[in-house]
């Protein structure tokens, strides 16, 4: 496995206290601007996992990637593996790139490609946008569907037009700013549960999200504005286990069912393999993929699909001068062979139990 470190180029210089104020969100899509072509591309994928979230399209939709990208070379190399392996499995399985370029810390830590592109702590804010909506646009460019989280609210507009799918994280699902946020998208969204593993919470988070709102923020010029969004119609729940532990299993969903019952919300139901569900263990991911997997083909429909954290080798590592290409610097992964393998099984056993949840005699 070979090494690799990261340096600023003298086309994107350092941050520099002088330079405090950032471009507007216009400013910088301008700058690097989508193709029409890649526009349109992006609504149908958004489509899509609309379609598979409403159960008009059976697939089983799978975010998978690395759980922060960190390195353009390694992250272009992942989505050329990915898409490869998406186009064989089309007919079972939609699969989205994992694309985070923000990070949530409990306390300390890299906040993510765009806080620090250079993994050095210099913190080139400036730099860190142009780098992450670039090698998002190189992701989204080769046909892969990308999914990112939002985070904080004034970084998601530099990025939006470029996400088919998109996750507001377990400390974040209670904020009114996030819901409100949420609410003006129109990209699907799975809010996860809280951090103590509880349901309610994500439950009022979708329900304020499904409304219009009148909202503090700011304008694509960069200009603090009064907003006023339409309600997002496309959120749904993301099951990642809390502090109890994981809340993946039978009694678990159908627990959130219960709920989401009781909220009016329809139960279109995502599974984080990662983070609690997995006791932050990297290899028991393909369990928790494959008790869920079960699940489904007993015929509980609203678990719509999964999340795996992947990346080109297994583990994690701390950041130093140089480190070792393909491995994340955040939440261990699974590595790319026992990824292939977890997600090709699952396309061959959905594929023959297809007649049977159709009813059809075989």
């Amino acid at each position: 496995m070979k090494s690799h470190s990261l340096a600023s180029p003298a086309s994107l210089s350092v941050f520099s206290d002088a330079q405090l104020q950032l471009p507007s969100t216009l400013e910088l899509k301008r700058k690097l601007p989508i193709t029409d072509t890649l526009s349109h591309q992006v609504q149908d994928n958004r489509n899509t996992i609309r379609a598979i979230l409403s159960g008009q399209d059976e697939r089983l939709l799978v975010i998978v990637g690395p759980c922060s990208l960190h390195h353009p070379d390694s992250a272009l190399e992942y989505a050329e593996k990915l898409i490869a392996l998406a186009q064989s499995l089309n007919d079972e399985i939609y699969l989205v790139m994992r694309a985070y370029v923000e990070k949530p810390r409990t306390t300390v830590g890299w906040k993510g490609l765009a806080y620090d592109p250079w993994l050095n702590g210099s913190n080139d804010v400036h730099a860190g946008l142009e780098v992450a909506r670039m090698l998002l646009r190189d992701i989204a460019a080769k046909g892969l569907p990308i999914a990112n989280e939002i985070l904080h609210p004034i970084a998601a507009g530099y990025f939006d037009d470029l996400m088919s799918w998109a996750a507001v994280g377990a400390r974040t699902t209670e904020s009114q700013v996030h819901r409100e946020l949420v609410s003006g998208l129109d990209i699907p969204v799975g809010f996860k549960n809280g951090t103590d593993g509880g349901v309610a919470i994500a439950c009022d988070a979708m329900r304020a999200a499904a409304h219009p709102h009148t909202h503090f923020g700011v304008s694509s010029q960069g200009f603090a504005a009064v907003l006023k969004t339409n309600g997002n119609p496309d959120t749904h729940l993301v099951l990642r286990g809390g502090i109890a532990g994981p809340n993946y299993d039978r009694f678990s969903v159908a627990a959130a069912k219960t709920a989401m019952d009781k909220a009016a919300l329809p139960s279109r139901i995502l599974v984080d393999c990662s983070h609690s569900n997995s006791g932050k263990t990297h290899t028991r991911q393909p369990g928790v993929f494959a008790n869920v997997l079960e699940q489904r083909l007993d015929g509980e429909h609203s678990l719509k699909g999964m999340m795996l954290e992947s990346h080109l080798y297994d583990g994690c590592q701390v950041l130093g001068n140089s480190m070792r290409y393909g491995v994340s610097v955040t939440d261990a992964c699974l590595g790319w062979d026992a990824t292939e393998a977890t997600l090709t099984n699952a396309a061959l056993m959905l594929a023959k139990a297809k007649p049977r949840m159709r009813g059809i005699a075989v």
